[in-house]
């Protein structure tokens, strides 16, 4: 086996991992991030360029003003904005069983826009790029890790050691698995987690309506689940998530294209007018995740890889990437004073300052999902005076769409910035 060295391995080249790899590398060390599949991080770029006139990834993030910032600070937003980033400045949600409406407004906090609609595609080939001016970090793709050491020490310094499949080891005094829902570093972490099925699949397409969207986000809760419209950068198409009953799912998967778009303008309530098509459809389970804790001693897990979350809200990406610039923080501070970055101490500094945040989140989809699933009268009746309530209540209203954009709380230095609505889009 051939033997390597680094002083941060970050396992996982997705959007999480990689923006914890271009934040983590202000530290001057050395940072390795590998990626099971095979990537090629020169030619992403011109590949997503030449695949963007044939139609849009499936797969889409609502991206906070947090996130945008934070995706600043590392270098990435410029790239994105090279290739396509589809601005929302509205946000019209509303319960598809009675009367409960509410709107927010990018006006009313004298912002440009409450987010970004971005294709996956392009934020990582974006951050490909930025990674590719950043010269003590190294990205190895077809790095499939199998097995990960207990923590070892050598004199004063604690390593872990990770085993690949192509007979490659690394030590390096942290390890940080930002390898998605089914992490396979938590896993070797013996990391345990609270999980439950949500009892819902999400379908997601690209449609074209005979509308325009208006720049405005929309969602509508329906019997079975939110279906959310979600605007991109041509004003007639919209990236969906249609998130409904297992069954409900695998019959409109069953569809043909004409009936499904039928059956979209139906739940949608018609308010684009008709959806004229709709691209290939795509169908996952969805399931509540959170690690019981994030941290051991040279170990980090963060993302997806920690948590996972309902899509209702949008914030499941944008809490990755809070905890790739948390961690980030708090091992630039532990390098600046001295300390050892393996750990556990200075590592729960970042679990205590996301693992709340992340929980809170998390309870709060549970609460939404909850209160919108059940069709009792009063239920119905509660939630509808409510929305229509907040709706009018201007400050409250807008104290909360604040939290949701990243805007107040605690949110890590690399992604604040100050209210400006004189920032281009």
């Amino acid at each position: 086996m051939t033997l390597h060295t680094a002083d941060i391995v970050i396992v996982g080249a997705g959007m999480v991992g990689l923006t914890a790899a271009l934040a983590l590398s202000e530290s001057g060390l050395k940072i390795v991030l590998l990626e099971n599949r095979d990537v090629n991080p020169a030619t992403a770029a011109d590949e997503v360029a030449a695949q963007q006139p044939k139609g849009y990834d499936p797969r889409v993030s609502a991206l906070t003003c947090a996130s945008q910032q934070l995706l600043t600070h590392v270098g990435a937003w410029p790239y994105m904005q090279q290739l396509r980033i589809s601005p929302y400045t509205d946000m019209d949600v509303w319960d598809g069983e009675g009367s409960g409406h509410i709107h927010f407004s990018s006006r009313d906090l004298h912002e440009l826009a409450l987010g970004h609609i971005v294709e996956n595609r392009v934020s990582v080939a974006s951050l490909y790029q930025a990674a590719s001016h950043v010269d003590n970090l190294t990205l190895l793709g077809g790095a499939a890790v199998t097995q990960l050491s207990e923590p070892e020490s050598t004199g004063d310094t604690s390593y872990r050691l990770l085993s690949c499949a192509d007979g490659t080891q690394w030590r390096a005094k942290l390890v940080v698995a930002a390898d998605g829902a089914l992490s396979k570093i938590r896993q070797l972490a013996a990391i345990p987690m609270w999980e439950w099925d949500y009892g819902h699949h999400a379908i997601v397409t690209t449609v074209r309506t005979e509308q325009r969207h208006e720049s405005t986000a929309w969602q509508r809760f329906t019997e079975d689940g939110p279906l959310a419209f979600l605007p991109l950068d041509d004003p007639h198409c919209c990236s969906i998530v249609w998130s409904t009953s297992p069954d409900h799912a695998a019959s409109l998967m069953e569809l043909d294209d004409d009936a499904f778009c039928a059956a979209l303008t139906r739940e949608f309530e018609s308010r684009l007018g008709d959806v004229l098509w709709a691209d290939q459809r795509y169908v996952f389970p969805l399931r509540q995740r959170h690690a019981q804790y994030y941290v051991q001693p040279g170990l980090a897990v963060i993302g997806d890889a920690a948590h996972t979350i309902h899509p209702l809200a949008g914030q499941g990406v944008n809490l990755g990437l809070m905890d790739a610039a948390a961690l980030a923080e708090q091992v630039l501070i532990a390098v600046e004073r001295g300390e050892d970055i393996s750990s556990e101490a200075v590592l729960k500094r970042f679990q205590r300052q996301r693992q709340g945040a992340n929980l809170q989140m998390s309870a709060g989809m549970e609460a939404f999902k909850q209160l919108f699933g059940h069709q009792q009268p009063v239920l119905k009746l509660i939630r509808n005076i409510g929305m229509n309530t907040l709706d009018k209540l201007s400050p409250l209203k807008q104290h909360i769409v604040m939290q949701a954009m990243g805007l107040s709380g605690d949110v890590p230095l690399m992604a604040k910035r100050p209210l400006d609505h004189s920032e281009p889009l």
